[in-house]
């Protein structure tokens, strides 16, 4: 287990160097001038000159990119452009409320995405079946942005039984917090139930056919016990590894629901920060962001052992 562990942080730290420096290139490579925009439009060269010297951008690209990577290791990913806080302090201010946001709408999308996917494929060719596939189709085909919208318009404003923007943490008043969070997160994670939904169902559909399972039930074991510990825990393989991937996408993704409902997150962070072009913070939470996928999929992996015991350390069926 040990070795396994090791091979996979070595994997995911040269992972994370490449991405640092996909990362690096791609934000020097966007239209405009990070000193231009701190300095402003009136600026002369003098000037400009003063602050590209104070910010580094008058060094070579390779010192750049060495200095950021060395600091990003220390967790100093310097001040930002626009206002001047400390990169750091901007991250660990938004991404709690991205992070709950996440963790709340994947928590909606597996608790939803499995049952649909279990009675889909329980009552194959029967009404549940139809309607599961139906609300999948649904959820798969509406833009975030547009039900968000009408949540909004419809729920919030009009019928008032949820807020319409605003966000409290929960962890100074639970109930205000998961009551904010409710509307966003159901928004955010019906896209992904459908996700979960569909590979659960064709993951069932496979296993309830298989001969251990006819041999339960020739055993005379109960409907319940063989859906349940045998139908859905050989299944669960399938689902967590999707779950892990649309975790990672949730953090990533939540930018355009972070904006409806105005919330303080890490999305909105993101799109302030291409705006006005503040290199820092766009390198940072792009690294945070891949950072958070690494150690997802790291998990994953080790739930497999978990799960099902047949998966050995290096990966292979037993």
């Amino acid at each position: 287990m040990l070795r396994y562990l090791f091979h996979r942080l070595w994997q995911s730290a040269v992972t994370l160097v490449l991405a640092s420096i996909v990362v690096f290139a791609g934000v020097r490579a966007l239209p405009g001038d990070p000193a231009l925009a701190m300095a402003g439009e009136e600026a002369d060269a003098e000037t400009l000159a003063a602050v590209r010297a104070q910010l580094g951008l008058d060094q070579p690209l390779p010192v750049q990119y060495f200095k950021f990577l060395g600091n990003a290791v220390t967790g100093d990913f310097g001040r930002s452009t626009r206002t001047g806080t400390p990169v750091t302090e901007m991250i660990g201010t938004t991404l709690p409320v991205t992070v709950q946001l996440a963790v709340y709408a994947m928590l909606i999308a597996v608790l939803v995405g499995v049952l649909l996917g279990v009675l889909a494929a329980v009552f194959r060719g029967r009404w549940p079946e139809w309607a599961a596939n139906g609300f999948s189709l649904f959820a798969l085909s509406v833009p975030t942005f547009w039900l968000g919208i009408l949540a909004v318009v419809y729920l919030s404003v009009q019928l008032g039984w949820f807020p319409a923007s605003g966000y409290v943490s929960p962890l100074k008043d639970p109930l205000r917090g998961v009551y904010y969070l409710t509307l966003p997160a159901v928004i955010l994670g019906l896209s992904h139930a459908a996700v979960v939904q569909r590979q659960t169902r064709a993951s069932m559909t496979g296993t309830l056919t298989a001969d251990f399972v006819r041999t339960a039930r020739a055993k005379g074991l109960g409907r319940g016990a063989v859906i349940f510990r045998y139908g859905l825990r050989n299944s669960l393989i399938v689902v967590t590894t999707i779950v892990g991937l649309q975790l990672g996408g949730l953090i990533a993704g939540a930018v355009v629901t972070e904006r409806i409902f105005s919330l303080p997150g890490i999305g909105k962070l993101t799109l302030d920060s291409v705006f006005s072009r503040d290199y820092p913070v766009i390198q940072a939470v792009v690294l945070v962001i891949t950072f958070a996928y690494i150690v997802i999929n790291l998990l994953v992996d080790v739930l497999y052992t978990v799960i099902d015991p047949r998966v050995r350390v290096s990966g292979r069926a037993a």
